[in-house]
């Protein structure tokens, strides 16, 4: 199949050498083509150029053509972080923080992730793939391409599998790309909360070999926080998954400063995410690695927490990534439109900063920025097309608006709902 996509207001994102990431003051840059066309065969991004030179390709035959007059191009984002698969929402609990219980209090009183958790162990894998297609349908309407997702609620060994076949299963049912991570050191099931030790042996002894058996999972990841797991638990862990062939993430620093991110780079984890309590001692680590600090701006909004310092990150030399941490508790949005907004009104970051963020930096996040997260001949052909708007900055501009028109995933125009 042969697509071109012509006469392209502002073709964001392209790039003639590919990235693997961008840090720092070059997150201020975004590369873009005024008056543009797009040409895509199968799956791949084959060319592009501008209106005046797009004769190199005038000998193509049984072609579809697109008009993007006034309309903006751009790579489709890629959404390193989710909890997408889950059973009920918890709209109870968002009442009860309105009334002033804290996310902690919640916990403890079996609310959170143990809510989730019951929830998730009583549906059936076909229940959990029919909602979360709705949840994945939705993202992808709104520009998403590429979608990392995690387990974790289910907290023993028959649900974590069931969890992670649903996401295998996904694979196939969606145009979306994506990654599966093994969460099952989200929190400590309530039957071993007097010998979590015993619980971390059935995570390394039984739940990995099992999973790394049937292939399941790209990632392990960890929830290193008070009442959830140490530091020294969290290298413990993501050391053995490494033996299992997962690459290390931990969710860090989202509701204290308690060593997420110091061990997620001893382990050489692709990410850390949250970062809401990180620190001078965190930033400095961080540029000594490879790791990819990646923000939630969805659930510092919706828990009201304090915000990541990812204006001191970026200045301080370091990429970020931002991802929705699309969840039933903590973000119940995968709107990664809207995480641009936040980033560009409460983070002080540049709507170039905020797109580089959500798409080559978070590709990044998920091993897939050879692939994905810009315009690039050779690159997959995720691309979407906005409605009429003056410029890519009227994206984050309009929070809470929609104004993708048109997906392209894997080359294919994806219609229908």
């Amino acid at each position: 199949m042969k697509l071109l996509i012509k006469n392209i207001k502002t073709l964001v994102q392209v790039e003639d050498e590919p990235k693997l990431k961008v840090l720092g003051d070059e997150m201020k840059k975004l590369n873009c083509v005024q008056n543009a066309w797009l040409a895509i065969e199968d799956d791949k991004i084959v060319g592009f150029g501008k209106m005046d030179d797009w004769e190199g390709i005038s000998d193509w035959t049984n072609l579809t053509i697109i008009d993007a007059s006034d309309k903006i191009v751009m790579p489709s984002y890629c959404d390193s972080h989710t909890h997408i698969v889950y059973a009920g929402s918890r709209e109870t609990e968002f009442v009860d923080r309105i009334s002033g219980l804290t996310y902690e209090q919640i916990f403890e009183r079996g609310g959170g992730i143990l809510n989730s958790a019951k929830k998730l162990q009583e549906a059936s894998e076909e229940e959990l793939i029919e909602s979360a297609l709705k949840r994945l349908n939705e993202i992808m309407r709104q520009g998403t391409g590429a979608v990392e997702i995690k387990s974790g609620y289910g907290l023993s060994t028959e649900a974590e599998l069931k969890m992670l076949r649903v996401i295998k299963k996904l694979k196939s049912l969606t145009p979306l790309t994506i990654k599966a991570t093994f969460l099952g050191a989200h929190a400590v099931p309530t039957e071993y909360k007097n010998d979590k030790r015993k619980y971390i042996d059935l995570l390394i002894n039984e739940m990995m070999p099992k999973i790394a058996a049937e292939k399941l999972a790209d990632y392990c990841d960890v929830f290193c926080e008070q009442n959830y797991f140490t530091k020294e638990e969290t290298v413990e862990i993501l050391t053995a998954a490494k033996k299992h062939g997962m690459t290390p993430k931990v969710h860090a620093e989202q509701l204290s400063n308690f060593g997420g991110v110091l061990a997620g780079v001893e382990v050489g984890a692709i990410s850390v995410d949250h970062l809401e309590f990180v620190g001078d001692k965190e930033i400095e680590a961080l540029k000594k690695s490879e790791t990819m600090p990646t923000i939630l701006p969805g659930a510092a909004f919706f828990l009201s927490l304090p915000l990541p310092p990812a204006r001191k990150m970026i200045d301080a030399g370091l990429p970020v990534a931002v991802a929705s941490d699309y969840n039933p508790g903590s973000s119940p949005s995968g709107n990664m439109n809207f995480m641009l907004s936040l980033c560009c009104v409460q983070y002080k970051m540049t709507p170039e900063e905020a797109i580089n963020a959500a798409t080559i930096n978070s590709a990044y996040a998920m091993d897939l920025s050879k692939t994905h997260g810009s315009i690039c001949v050779g690159k997959q052909a995720n691309v979407f097309i906005t409605k009429e708007i003056p410029s890519y900055g009227f994206i984050p501009y309009s929070f809470g608006s929609n104004l993708v028109e048109t997906v392209i995933l894997n080359g294919k125009v994806i219609s229908g709902d």
